[in-house]
């Protein structure tokens, strides 16, 4: 049974491992409302923020030992680090289009400033490169619209492997229509096998379309013992999957669902390679 309480962000699961469930505002400091790095988490590559600016804010970024990606989610901004000046238009919402963003390098000081104020995701991700600071031009971001029936959706390729370079972070965004189910069929990317699967961390972050909208997300055991929760997820949610089978991410009906995907791992290989689940996979109506 899921109980809530009814207001945004306050979905409590009360199946699984309630840990993997991370409310809107429980991680929060200072402007960030989300913050899950290595402490929260349990484990060493992926990170995440979500930073509000009030009008004329501006907050500061120490890159350390990971790369970032600065990604609106609603407002514009400018970023200020290792020389460049990246001038971000951004997005009324994440509903509404696609957004360009901003690459940040390991060892770099950031500024991010926002005139009019807004909402931004700081992606992130342990590495070892050093690659120079770039923009990502929203037209350049490439959109699939993946699976059919109940099991369309669209997804917005910004920073997967092959379509921005990083060194290790892999991130992009989802868009569920209201009703539909995505992350389907259930699959994992929890063991090192070359070529088969990539060992990766990763993190769901949720909006959802509408003050009374939600969705849920599922993470079940690949192994005796692994990550296990079913989780009702609001605005400003996460979910993080350490491991296990993970799928599927479901939007209630009207309300069109978004997750951004962070994610990285200690491969060698950027890459994103995944195990579908064989028991889900023969029905599944145009998975890929």
């Amino acid at each position: 049974m899921i109980e809530t309480n009814g207001a945004a962000g306050a979905g409590t699961p009360a199946t699984g491992d309630t840990g993997l469930y991370v409310p809107h505002g429980s991680t929060g400091t200072g402007p960030c409302t989300v913050d899950i790095g290595p402490e929260r988490a349990g484990w060493t590559h992926s990170r995440l923020k979500v930073l509000e600016l009030g009008p004329g804010d501006v907050h500061s970024l120490v890159a350390g030992e990971c790369e970032w990606i600065v990604l609106p989610l609603s407002g514009g901004c400018t970023v200020h680090t290792d020389g460049s000046i990246i001038e971000l238009q951004g997005r009324t919402s994440v509903f509404a289009d696609v957004s360009d963003f901003a690459y940040v390098p390991r060892d770099a000081h950031a500024q991010i400033a926002s005139g009019a104020g807004g909402r931004f995701a700081l992606a992130g991700a342990k590495c070892e490169r050093r690659l120079p600071a770039r923009y990502g031009p929203a037209p350049e971001v490439p959109v699939e619209q993946r699976g059919s029936g109940m099991c369309t959706r669209q997804v917005r390729n910004f920073a997967a492997a092959g379509a921005f370079e990083c060194d290790t972070l892999i991130a992009v965004e989802v868009i569920t229509p209201g009703g539909n189910w995505s992350s389907y069929p259930p699959h994992k990317h929890d063991e090192d096998r070359p070529g088969e699967e990539s060992e990766l961390e990763e993190i769901y972050y949720f909006e959802i379309d509408g003050p009374h909208g939600f969705g849920y997300q599922r993470v079940f055991p690949s192994r005796p013992g692994g990550s296990d929760v079913l989780a009702e997820v609001r605005g400003g949610d996460a979910v993080l999957v350490p491991d296990g089978w993970h799928g599927p991410s479901i939007a209630s009906p009207g309300h069109d669902m978004y997750y951004l995907n962070v994610m990285a791992g200690p491969g060698a290989e950027r890459a994103w390679q995944i195990c579908f689940h064989p028991d889900h996979l023969a029905n599944t109506p145009g998975y890929r």
